[in-house]
This record gives structure tokens, C-alpha cells and sequence, in this order.
């Protein structure tokens, strides 16, 4: 490997010149777009051929995981259930939420930096080498898949766990594994994946390999029906598995929030303990998840960590002593399924926060740890009365029509009400990698489609499904904002032309308002949630 990158500038770190050259593989196109060349799977193996990593790969062993919902879930605690056991793990998922090597996790940590320059430059100067017109240089998620696979042979890892990063019969992560898994299914990416449930099923179940066994969740009637053809014709045993009786937790709660979770660590344990069985580990392979659990296996469920699911970070910028007056509820969910799972998870953590005074909250300093239950007096917190702010984008391949009724209806049934939703660009653009992949925080800033989110939000709220976008400008301008820091200020929403704009009014509205603590749900992006955590911690 040529470490003398001699062209780099004294003002770029060796790291920051990654992140540029991965920003390059970045392709602004949609991933639906057939021009893409690089993105065309029948390169996969062309591209592994050109890292001599054919031989390596086939001796992974490997445990695949697609789905909708909860495929990230279930390979953080099936990383975690394995690490308990004693085996030397590597752990493959997306997106990330703040730093690119978060994909990339050995022993349930991220790679070093050192690792990962070193990895990163032996596999993109190969490529770069041998590719060509006929094989030019893979897309992105093709890329960083490469990389993964380079990263886990290299250091020997006893089990590769791959996250599906979209759909799967296509997807770069398809490779030959010891057992798959398939989590809940619904309607995301149907651009690419097809319009009919029944469509998006076939997709998924295109990690199916010949006479290797694969476990499923309870699904739409339509998507087993497709999960079972599938299987059948590919001699797959496949097995649907319920959710886990929290009993077998010994009182202990899992690592990951919410109750979906459950059914994303039945479907672990099954993955788990057929690769015990599939790979000879019988001494810890034998269990009946009706009966008991070994204790490595609860070691690794009670303290599986993944940040930006289910999460409750307190604003650090408040004062200590005031730390629980504005706390975030962070969830990347951007599906209507998701969406309705994640309004419940809300209503029920801060119903439980106000009940118990207490705190669910995950570590910064220590990805590896689980999510601690801290108990803290808030200097009179329990006096003082919640209000919920929802804090919101989603992209534009994406229907806000279908993802708020679900947030609204499920939240009002728990009896929560949103006083304000806050409609924000994320500051993450798509096309660069890193802390220096920041978007315009400016007024310039191209909010049509905040304005659109705002009118089927108070379209939903007021209960006034034909107001046009005329008579909806006009209830907007009857609402003044005294900090004039929004750009548009509704009745029950504002839109700022940028994420720090944000925070900051949510900053000087808790100091304005000391009675009062701030419970704000951020959730339609993953990528938002990402910035959230990094100005939550500044």
C-alpha cells in the first residue's frame, strides 16, 4: 500500500482525504437509475476478483439479515449474543448516524481509524488500478460492502453478520451465509422494489440460498405467501419465529427500546443458535427458547447498543442541573409501520419518564455499553409540566401524507399531542461523506419541501383536509414568531431554514420557559437523527 499520499494538502487529514474519496463514489442519481454502471450487480464479482477476495469470503461465515424494519436491530443483537459467546465478531449495517466507521464494527466497536485508512486505501488503489469503462469504479454502498468483506477476512473474524442495505436479490452483501434472516416487512423504497407488498417480499427473499435455512417474522399474508414460494423452490427451510417471552430475560430489560424489539431479538436468537449448530458450537447450540436462555445470550440482548433507535439523549448544552428540561427522543423511523411503532415507543417512554422520574439513556463515550437506566433528580423535574415538540424531516422519494397520520393517530390514542412540529432540511447532504459533508445553513436554502411538509401537517391537525395552499399561507401568516429565527410560523408548526436555527430556538425557548420541560421526538430520517446527536452532545 502506498502510504505516501504526497499530494495531499497540509489542511486535509489523511482521514478527511478518505472521506473525499468515498464522497466520489457517491453517485447523485437515483439508485433506481439503470445508467448507473457501477451499481450493476453482475460487477460484484468482478470487483471481489480484482481484491483476491473470492477464497476469503467463501470462508466466512456469514449470517444475512434483510427486511424493512428492524434488520439493523436484529444483527446488533445477534453481534451481541455471539460476542457473549466468546466469538471474535464483525458486524456490517447502515447507514451511519455520525462517523462512516460506524459500519464497520469489530468486537462490537467501531474499526480504528488506523485500521480503517489502511483497509480503506489497499482496496480503493486496487480498484482504482483495474477498473475500466467496461468495470469502472463501484458505486458507494457497493464499495464500502468490498471493504467490509476486506476488512473482516483480513482480521479473521469468527463471524461476518451483514445488514441487507436495500432490498436483496441485488443487493452487494449477497453472498453465500451459514443462515439468513428476514425481519418485518413493509412499504419502503418502492421505486426500486416494486409497488405491491407481495413485490417488495420477492426482493428480500433474494438473500435465499440453496438448502440453507432462514427465519422469518410473522408478515403481511401476502409476503409469506411470496417468503414461503420462494423458499420452497430453493429447498430453504424456512421458520417463523415469535417474539421473545421476556420472562427468559431473568428481569433484566433488553438493550434496545421498545416493545417491536422483542420480535427482533426472537428472530436473533434463532439466527444465533442455528449458526451454533450449523458451524459446530453444540455446547452452547442446545436450547429451547420456550424453556431457558444460556446466560450469554441474555448477557448479549440485555446489553446490545445501537444509537439512533429508540433513543433518549438529554440536551447537553443545557446545564447540568437543568439537564432534563430538553431531552430528545431519537428514532430514524421513515416508514408508516415505523412510524406507528415509533409514536408508540414515544407515548410510552414519556409516560414511564414522567411516572418514574427516571432517564433511559444511552452512553455517548462507550458504543459497547447498553442502554443505562439512570436515576436523577432534576431539581424539582417531577414538578414541572412536559410538552412535546415533534422535530421533523423526511426525503423527498418520500410521502409525508402517508408517514404523519400514522405519528398523529397513534400518538393521540396514547392521549399525547404535539404542541409544535418543527420542519427542518437535514444538514447532512447525500452526496459527501463526514464532519465536512455539511449543507448551507444560509436562507438561501431550498425549503419548498419543508413548506410542503408544513401544509399535510396542518392540514392533519386542523382537521381540514381540503385546505388549499393559498388559504394554508394565509393561517401562517396570522402566527408571529417574536424571535423571528423560523422562516414560517404556523399554528402548530414552524420551518427554519436550517438544524441549528432549531435547536437553538428549542434552546431559548427552555431558558425562557423554566416551568416547562421539552420532550421533542426527532424522527422521519436517519440522517436527521444523525445531526441531532452531534449538536445534542455540543
Amino acid at each position: 500500500m502506498d502510504q505516501a499520499k504526497g499530494s495531499q494538502k497540509a489542511s486535509v487529514t489523511p482521514y478527511e482525504e478518505v472521506l473525499d474519496a468515498l464522497s466520489s463514489l457517491i453517485t447523485k442519481r437515483s439508485r433506481a437509475d439503470p445508467s448507473i454502471k457501477g451499481d450493476r450487480f453482475d460487477l460484484l464479482f468482478d470487483y471481489i476478483k480484482i481484491l483476491d477476495l473470492e477464497e476469503p469470503i467463501s470462508k466466512l461465515k456469514i449470517i444475512h439479515v434483510a427486511g424493512t424494519k428492524g434488520k439493523g436491530s436484529t444483527c446488533t443483537f445477534t453481534e451481541a449474543i455471539l460476542r457473549n459467546c466468546g466469538f471474535h465478531t464483525g458486524l456490517f449495517t447502515s447507514p451511519h448516524l455520525i462517523d462512516i466507521r460506524e459500519r464497520f464494527r469489530l468486537d462490537g466497536m467501531d474499526i480504528c481509524e488506523e485500521k480503517f485508512l489502511a483497509y480503506f486505501w489497499w482496496c480503493y488503489d486496487r480498484l482504482k488500478e483495474n477498473t475500466n469503462d467496461d468495470v469502472p469504479m463501484p458505486t458507494f454502498f457497493r464499495f464500502i460492502t468490498l471493504l467490509a468483506f476486506k476488512i473482516f477476512t483480513a482480521e479473521q473474524v469468527d463471524v461476518a453478520i451483514l445488514e441487507v442495505g436495500l432490498g436483496g436479490r441485488f443487493d452487494s452483501t449477497n453472498v453465500a451465509p451459514i443462515v439468513c434472516g428476514i425481519s418485518s416487512l413493509g412499504y419502503d423504497h418502492m421505486e426500486i422494489l416494486g409497488n405491491t407488498i407481495g413485490e417488495i417480499a420477492g426482493e428480500k427473499a433474494g438473500i435465499f440460498k440453496h438448502g440453507v435455512p432462514a427465519f422469518t417474522v410473522s408478515q403481511p399474508d401476502e409476503a409469506m405467501r411470496v417468503l414461503e414460494e420462494k423458499a420452497s423452490r430453493l429447498d430453504v427451510h424456512l421458520q417463523v419465529v415469535p417474539p421473545l417471552d421476556a420472562n427468559l430475560l431473568n428481569g433484566i430489560k433488553l438493550g434496545l427500546e421498545g416493545e417491536h424489539q422483542y420480535l427482533n431479538a426472537g428472530l436473533a436468537v434463532a439466527l444465533c443458535s442455528t449458526w451454533l449448530q450449523r458451524t459446530g458450537h453444540l455446547e452452547v447450540a442446545n436450547l429451547q427458547q420456550n424453556s431457558s436462555l444460556p446466560e450469554q445470550f441474555i448477557r448479549g440482548l440485555t446489553t446490545a447498543s445501537l444509537q439512533g433507535r429508540a433513543q433518549i439523549v438529554p440536551d447537553q448544552h443545557i446545564d447540568i442541573e437543568r439537564s432534563g428540561d430538553l431531552v430528545f427522543y431519537l428514532d430514524g423511523a421513515h416508514s408508516p409501520e415505523s412510524m406507528e411503532v415509533c409514536a408508540r415507543w414515544f407515548s410510552l417512554a414519556i409516560k414511564e419518564d414522567s411516572q418514574q422520574q427516571t432517564l433511559n439513556y444511552q452512553p455517548q463515550d462507550d458504543t459497547r455499553s447498553s442502554n443505562e437506566l439512570i436515576q436523577r433528580d432534576f431539581g424539582g423535574r417531577s414538578r414541572k409540566n412536559s410538552t412535546q415538540i415533534l422535530l421533523f424531516n423526511c426525503m423527498s422519494v418520500r410521502d409525508p401524507q402517508l408517514l404523519l397520520p400514522n405519528l398523529l393517530k397513534t400518538c393521540a390514542s396514547h392521549g399525547v399531542h404535539f404542541k409544535k412540529a418543527l420542519l427542518v432540511p437535514n444538514i447532512s447532504v447525500y452526496h459527501k461523506v463526514g464532519s465536512h459533508a455539511l449543507s448551507s445553513t444560509d436562507s438561501q436554502v431550498d425549503l419548498s419541501w419543508q413548506f410542503t411538509i408544513q401544509r399535510v401537517w396542518e392540514n392533519l391537525v386542523q382537521g381540514k383536509k381540503g385546505v388549499d395552499a393559498q388559504s394554508m399561507d394565509a393561517v401562517c401568516e396570522e402566527v408571529k414568531d417574536d424571535t423571528e429565527l423560523c422562516v414560517k410560523n404556523c399554528a402548530n408548526s414552524a420551518v427554519f431554514s436550517s438544524l441549528p436555527i432549531a435547536i437553538k430556538w428549542l434552546r431559548d425557548y427552555v431558558q425562557q420557559n423554566q416551568s416547562i420541560r421539552f420532550q421533542v421526538l426527532v424522527t422521519g430520517s436517519i440522517h436527521l437523527v444523525g445531526d441531532v446527536l452531534k449538536l445534542a452532545k455540543k
